[in-house]
């Protein structure tokens, strides 16, 4: 039989030495299988938060274009499309990130967290500062609120709890769902459908001067739309008899105590707190102490939050640690308004008077807007 070297390299035993290298070479590509294994998984399990985000906004947008339900109002005045009603220039995320003691890691971590519907309301009233109560609020470590204005109980009602609960943040046990829409106050429908959510619901309205108000509404709208009518032809249904038009939303707003009446029908008064918009601005240590208190919370956010801004004139907000930069509100905030004719805003005042102090009466609690 011949000697072939094929068949003998066949039967050749590999030493020791190059079957140590082939394990090693196994254990190696077994490891870096199992690394990216472990990233893949990984990396599919974080939320993108940039285009959850950027999908709220778009759909916040796109529900704002709808028509707000004021009944008969005249509304020339409809701030839907303003920035208000998205955060101004906040982030949802950043925003509920920096909570003072809030470690994002173990929130999102924390299988105890849920979507609560919310415990809390600020439903009130336009330009009367909620936004910056909200944003005061959203300091608080005990508080979870949604940024943007959900208008669930006035616009979206037909949509149906579970997916108002699905627009909540999410909190842990001891934590305060909250969520702000303005025009909830002056919408018929919407205190009896907050009580049949829930009849323990805390409500909380921001009012401020009506007159003030009804001419801030205005400033808003004629930044958008440079073309409507004067403020003055607007406020009369009949100039030279000085009848004042009811119907138009920047006056009707400012009727509180009309407003209230329908809520009491279907909540207590020690179920509402009334804030000073007015106060916010020059006290908002002050109007955030009652704030919590109402809430039940511990009083974590002081004066120490604030920095009053002389340029825009409110104050911004800061954290007590640190030298960071004090955070404003958006450039929405803090127009100048119009010059009014001074017999509009005193026939105005005049209007209001009744109001205000049935408005005083009903709250026990006297604004000083006469």
């Amino acid at each position: 039989m011949e000697y072939s070297p094929i068949l003998h390299s066949l039967h050749v035993v590999p030493s020791s030495h190059v079957k140590n290298k082939l394990l090693v070479f196994l254990i190696m590509l077994s490891l870096w299988v199992y690394m990216i294994y472990c990233c893949v998984a990984y990396c599919s399990t974080v939320p993108d938060l940039a285009y959850g985000s950027a999908s709220r906004r778009d759909k916040d947008a796109a529900g704002d274009k709808r028509e707000p339900s004021l009944g008969a109002s005249r509304d020339l005045l409809n701030n839907e499309n303003d920035l208000d009603s998205r955060g101004d220039e906040w982030d949802d995320t950043r925003a509920e990130a920096k909570a003072p003691g809030d470690n994002a890691m173990s929130a999102f971590l924390n299988e105890s967290e849920s979507r609560k519907l919310p415990q809390a309301i600020i439903i009130g009233v336009k330009k009367g500062g909620t936004r910056a109560l909200l944003e005061f609020l959203r300091l608080h470590p005990d508080i979870r609120a949604v940024g943007a204005e959900p208008h669930f109980f006035d616009r979206n009602y037909d949509k149906g709890l579970e997916w108002y609960r699905e627009l909540m943040p999410k909190s842990s046990e001891g934590q305060l769902t909250m969520e702000k829409t303005p025009s909830y106050y002056v919408t018929k429908e919407v205190p009896a459908r907050i009580h049949t959510m829930s009849k323990d619901t805390k409500l909380i309205v921001v009012v401020r001067d009506p007159v003030t108000r009804a001419i801030s509404d205005y400033t808003q709208t004629r930044s958008k739309k440079p073309d409507i009518p004067s403020f003055e032809s607007l406020t009369f249904k009949n100039i030279s008899a000085g009848l004042i038009d009811t119907t138009w939303s920047a006056v009707q707003i400012g009727m509180y105590a009309k407003h209230l009446e329908r809520w009491l029908q279907f909540f207590p008064m020690e179920q509402l707190l009334f804030v000073s918009g007015e106060h916010l601005i020059s006290d908002p240590a002050g109007e955030m102490a009652r704030v919590q208190d109402f809430l039940g919370l511990r009083k974590v956010v002081t004066e120490r939050h604030f920095h009053f801004n002389p340029a825009k004139g409110f104050p911004c907000l800061k954290r007590p640690e640190g030298n960071s930069k004090p955070h404003c509100l958006g450039k929405t905030k803090g127009r100048t308004h119009p010059n009014i004719d001074p017999e509009v805003v005193q026939r105005l005042r005049d209007f209001y008077k009744p109001f205000n102090s049935q408005f005083y009466h009903m709250t026990g609690h006297d604004f000083g807007w006469d």
